[in-house]
């Protein structure tokens, strides 16, 4: 639900994921998100949201704001890898608020793009951004989250859409072989197929098919953690991994003219981003024939706390005049 003007304090803003939920307070102008409390994804959302509002119960908040992995058109939203739906009114009736914002959760972060210090992000290579040009985000995570803001009259506008369900593009052989693998499974193979949490088993489970090696189960944190680095399934896949990633951030780049800066969210990068820099990420990125010059150009920086921008952002998005 939109209004103008900026809404009314104190204000609640949440971050509801694929894996958890995450909410905090802002008290009045200037303020910054305070009171975060993360809730794990065996908590259903509006329990979670139920028992984070008890805590505040002193002081109801008369706005909210609510970042959530889904689209959001019209009124009914169903979360994507969630079993989670609901009714924008409906919630609006039960938090009591005078305001209530539902926006994509990848929407709530690109609104916190501007509030990016030097400290929370890390460079991951190329020039220098080029002055009010648009920016891009995307980042997995329990799906793949793709975002941006561009130039529009009086600044930038956020640009919400489902970029993550974008046709998965091969550049080799290999690379082939294993979206094939993965469409004889899935039928379309998206980005999100192999960028998210169940993105990487899949890309492990591909290419063990390919080499002609038994099935055997995995999980991300196994795929990723110290067993995997010593295993050649694993190894590949988490390699896989970071070029498919670079290679949809270059595309992403090359859609939105993104000469602002490519900002990589979400938990896997970031827990994984001391391996980034010795990865085929950065080439891919640049790897897009006679534009490489033009994305050389762009840099690239991984969010550290993704999370915590986005209830930011979620906030900013109640003080803008579409919020």
């Amino acid at each position: 639900m939109t209004s103008t003007g900026a809404a009314p304090y104190p204000r609640l803003v949440g971050d509801i994921g694929g894996t958890g939920c995450r909410f905090g307070w802002v008290a009045g102008p200037g303020d910054d998100v305070e009171d975060v409390v993360a809730e794990e994804a065996a908590l259903a959302p509006e329990a979670a949201l139920a028992r984070y509002l008890e805590r505040h119960a002193a002081a109801p908040p008369r706005a909210a704001a609510l970042g959530v992995a889904a689209p959001v058109v019209g009124d009914s939203v169903r979360m994507t890898n969630r079993g989670w739906s609901f009714s924008i009114r409906a919630l609006q009736e039960r938090l009591a608020v005078d305001r209530l914002l539902v926006l994509n959760d990848f929407a709530a972060l690109a609104h916190g793009l501007p509030l990016l210090a030097p400290g929370d992000v890390e460079t991951i290579g190329g020039g220098r951004a080029a002055q009010g040009a648009a920016l891009a985000l995307l980042g997995p995570g329990t799906g793949l989250g793709v975002s941006g803001l561009v130039p529009a009259p009086g600044g930038r506008a956020v640009v919400a859409g489902e970029g993550g369900h974008v046709s998965l593009a091969p550049a080799n052989a290999r690379e082939d072989g294993v979206v094939q693998a993965l469409r004889s499974r899935f039928g379309h193979v998206s980005a999100e197929r192999v960028l998210s949490g169940d993105g990487l088993v899949h890309l492990h489970d591909a290419l063990r098919v390919l080499d002609g090696l038994p099935a055997r189960e995995r999980t991300p944190a196994q795929i990723t953690g110290p067993e995997g680095e010593g295993d050649a399934s694993c190894a590949e896949a988490v390699a896989l991994f970071f070029a498919f990633l670079g290679a949809v951030a270059g595309d992403l780049a090359l859609t939105l003219g993104a000469r602002g800066g490519v900002f990589i969210g979400g938990g896997i990068v970031a827990r994984l981003r001391g391996r980034i820099g010795g990865s085929q990420f950065r080439e891919r990125f640049e790897a897009k024939g006679r534009y490489r010059g033009y994305l050389q150009a762009i840099p690239t920086a991984l969010i550290v706390d993704s999370s915590g921008l986005a209830l930011r952002g979620a906030d900013a998005a109640l003080g803008s005049p579409a919020g």
